[in-house]
């Protein structure tokens, strides 16, 4: 049975799943779905567009499908999608897609911290969590387990691999690629998250060949291209090494440098 405050604005066109909680003050409006279980706190703002999953939380102030801040959007019919099980801070904003995408998502079991912002057309994946105030420009993907730390600005189109750590206040303008912690100014990779890893259940002699993939990366003295060709030839195959090498070889914008290149 849901429980929608008197005090609260539900469009009659809006689809409620079951226990729904509407507190006082919040706006839902019409074109939205709000999963099972999921709890829109006081003067929360839901406006056209939104798809927000099971189990969720979205605290006051924040506001979801608001429309993008891109002059190319025309008006049409974008979503913005919230997973199962995550939680939008206070004041943090989630906006709609535009023709490019149709949608911006953000995955399941999801910690979007207070003030951050996730522009139009990104793609967050699972378990990602962005620190209070990071500002995500438009279409920028994040994956699985990735951490962005408080007041961190991300510059459009960047990726960011999973199980990735990042400093707080740091400017993204390169792709981060999977596994690795960067921070400073301006960022550069400065070693492995081995604590997130050991955290999600890497074994030590994975850690330890993720390791010795980034040494040929960043400590190794060879370009990019260079690395690549060597780890290839030289290391032994697995989904680790496949991984990073896809995406390194798929970087538009290139990958973060590291702290000994020049």
């Amino acid at each position: 049975m849901n429980s929608v405050s008197t005090m609260a604005f539900v469009h009659p066109e809006a689809k409620l799943g079951d226990n729904v909680i509407v507190e006082p003050f919040a706006y839902v409006d019409r074109n939205t779905e709000i999963g099972d279980g999921t709890r829109i706190m006081m003067q929360a703002t839901i406006l056209n567009g939104a798809r927000i999953g099971k189990n969720c939380t979205i605290f006051p102030h924040a506001t979801i499908g608001g429309i993008p801040q891109d002059l190319k959007f025309q008006g049409e019919e974008t979503e913005a999608i919230i997973g199962d099980n995550t939680t939008v801070r206070e004041c943090a904003t989630v906006n709609r897609g535009t023709a490019s995408k149709g949608f911006t998502s953000v995955g399941s079991n999801c910690l979007i911290m207070a003030y951050s912002h996730v522009a139009h057309d990104c793609v967050l994946h699972d378990h990602v969590i962005l620190g209070n105030a990071t500002q995500l420009a438009g279409e920028i993907e994040i994956d699985d387990y990735a951490i962005v730390s408080g007041g961190s600005l991300a510059h459009q189109f960047s990726k960011i691999g999973p199980h990735v750590m990042i400093q707080g206040g740091s400017k993204i303008s390169k792709d981060i690629p999977p596994y690795v912690m960067v921070g400073r100014e301006p960022i550069t990779y400065v070693g492995l998250n081995i604590v997130g890893l050991r955290r999600r259940g890497f074994s030590s002699e994975r850690i330890n060949a993720i390791q010795e993939i980034y040494r040929y990366l960043y400590l190794s003295g060879f370009n990019t291209t260079q690395a690549v060709e060597r780890i290839e030839q030289e290391l032994p195959s697995s989904e680790d090494r496949s991984l990073i090498i896809d995406f390194v070889r798929s970087s538009s914008r290139g990958i973060v440098r590291g702290n000994m290149e020049g």
